[in-house]
């Protein structure tokens, strides 16, 4: 498989094309597929002029031309392109201007089709065309080459890309080739691996560890678990940025600087989702949904878990199409949505309440849907009230806290593809523990359920949508899951009350919308203000009815962690991780 590299630009990126093609080696090993805004109405002369920067054969693209190496091969006008298995696909472009981005379009297709093969070059241009796409060239492990917004006449784009945190290079057009042609010489685990043998006390498994380490040291968060390549990537682009051959010095450089631990961790939070992904994939989701809100009684509350929400385009989506769908059942059901939306990263958790959004989401999101579920602003797309007062955002480890409970959509799409295959068999019985029976697992359409066929029962084979069967919880494996909840109540216990003591300005931002225990065991809508003032968690008695449940559900087994878990939702539920609401 040979490398295939997507030139994007806009207004004024022709010089920069011509910098970087008058550059590159007479047989670079390369294809490259030049994707810029073009009038749709007028002819275009792009080949002939692309052809005047290089000796490489120039093609305008065609329906089903495969790409070959050592060619290039230019958008037609008025058109889109993509790629599947090689061959170029063109398309009619938008009609709605708002609509047409050509490079995101080509370079989403292109990280799905090459993967760790695909290269995505952004060059000058106005707006932000090919933000999302180098998001999801990153997510698949490839480049991203950005041109340095000094030497961009239109700086815009550039600055778009920068912007998201997955540049692998920012640089001048002409200093690109010898970058591209240096790192895709080498498959990405024979690069590291050769990096490691130049100093043999130092091999990359030790390094990686010694890295988990330093990370969990700084952050609390464990890696060690993450699928290898997944971390190596990561690692090699903090490495690149700060040209450090070898992983041992960059080991090194990680001891004495805690703000690069940092920014590594930063870097291992995937952060890539838009609106409505794979389109389809709701589709069904909305057909498998609908006998589900048919049995729930009038005014229930269907409670649903997106982990993993990033900056809150996937949360947001599924609201709105549950909103739909509650409407589809008619105005006598008055079903109410409680969304609980978490993810490790702190500052995308707080993008994800603002729930503002760039004006690029007109590509994935209809337009009857912006219009009532968005109200746009200055430029901006927020998400209206009566949409972002259902949803609740929280910071949570999924990995090692708590999850929640009496579900019935668990929503977990292109997560369990960074995790390794043992923390995946984990992770998988939690979530049918997590789940009602008959409630619904939507998972990527890369992830799969194998190994464990009697705790879900396949829906749809293709986007992943699965229904918890009535098989009892698997205790053996919920048991070596390291709730953190029970552990944290515990450890909290011996710390003195001033320390315990939320400030006042902590304790406003948490505004509870529900009473504390909905957010792990019940469906009360009721607000945080009607129930009656705790006393000391050290001596509260339980209700009756809670205390009966619990002495009834320990009889019931001889399991210490399902004991364990039912005290740490009873004892101080005001301090779990996810009781809180959105601020």
């Amino acid at each position: 498989m040979f490398p295939i590299v997507a030139l994007g630009g806009s207004a004024g990126s022709l010089a920069a094309i011509e910098g970087f093609c008058r550059n590159l080696p007479a047989r670079p090993g390369v294809a490259l597929v030049v994707v810029i805004h073009l009038p749709p109405d007028q002819p275009s002369e792009l080949e002939a002029v692309v052809a005047s920067f290089t000796t490489l054969p120039v093609h305008r693209a065609e329906d089903g031309m495969r790409v070959q190496p050592d060619h290039v091969y230019v958008i037609p006008p008025g058109a889109e392109l993509t790629i599947l298995h090689g061959a170029l696909l063109v398309w009619p472009a938008p009609t709605v201007t708002a609509r047409r981005l050509p490079i995101d379009v080509f370079l989403q297709s292109l990280a799905k089709d090459a993967r760790d093969h695909a290269v995505a070059v952004i060059f000058s241009g106005l707006g932000t065309d090919g933000a999302l796409g180098v998001k999801m060239v990153m997510e698949n492990f490839g480049l991203v080459m950005v041109q340095d917004p000094d030497t961009a006449e239109f700086d815009s784009m550039p600055r778009a890309a920068i912007a998201t945190g997955f540049a692998d290079f920012v640089l001048a057009p002409t200093e690109m080739p010898v970058h591209l042609l240096a790192y895709v010489a080498l498959p990405l685990t024979e690069r590291l691996a050769r990096a490691a043998e130049a100093d043999e006390r130092h091999p990359t498994e030790h390094a990686l560890l010694k890295i988990c380490s330093l990370i969990r040291a700084l952050t609390g968060h464990d890696f060690s678990q993450y699928k290898r390549n997944t971390v190596l990537r990561r690692v090699e682009r903090r490495m690149n940025a700060h040209q450090i051959g070898l992983i041992a010095d960059y080991v090194r450089y990680l001891q004495q600087s805690p703000h690069e631990v940092e920014l590594l961790f930063k870097e291992l939070l995937i952060g890539v989702t838009k609106f409505f992904r794979d389109p389809e994939a709701f589709e069904s989701l909305r057909q498998h949904l609908r006998p589900l809100l048919a049995a729930k009684a009038p005014g229930a509350t269907v409670r649903v878990w997106a982990p993993g929400c990033s900056t809150g385009e996937e949360a947001y989506s599924l609201a709105i199409l549950l909103l739909e769908a509650f409407e589809e059942q008619g105005a006598g059901n008055h079903l109410h949505l409680q969304l609980f939306a978490t993810d490790l990263n702190p500052e995308g958790v707080e993008a994800a309440r603002q729930g503002a959004y760039a004006e690029n989401i007109a590509a994935d999101v209809a337009p009857e849907r912006l219009e009532r579920f968005f109200q746009k602003t200055d430029g901006t797309y927020h998400i209206r009230k009566h949409v972002r007062d259902s949803v609740v955002f929280a910071v949570h480890d999924i990995n090692k806290d708590a999850p929640f409970t009496r579900l019935d959509l668990l929503c977990c799409r292109n997560l369990l593809i960074y995790l390794g295959a043992e923390l995946q068999k984990t992770l998988l019985p939690v979530f049918h523990y997590a789940l009602n029976p008959g409630g619904l697992l939507f998972l990527g359409p890369s992830e799969t359920l194998t190994g464990l066929p009697e705790l879900f029962a396949l829906l749809d084979v293709k986007w992943k949508i699965a229904r918890r069967s009535e098989a009892p919880p698997a205790l053996g494996r919920l048991s070596g899951f390291p709730f953190a909840l029970a552990r944290r109540l515990t450890e909290t216990a011996s710390l003195p009350a001033a320390m315990l003591a939320p400030s006042p300005a902590a304790t406003a931002a948490r505004s509870p919308r529900w009473c504390s225990g909905c957010c792990c065991a019940r469906s009360c809508r009721r607000p945080s203000s009607s129930m009656p003032k705790a006393k000391s968690s050290t001596s509260t008695a339980a209700p009756a009815n809670t205390s009966n449940r619990r002495r009834a559900w320990a009889r019931s087994t001889s399991s210490r962690w399902r004991a364990k878990s039912w005290r740490s939702r009873s004892a101080a539920p005001s301090t779990a991780p996810y009781s809180s609401a959105k601020t």
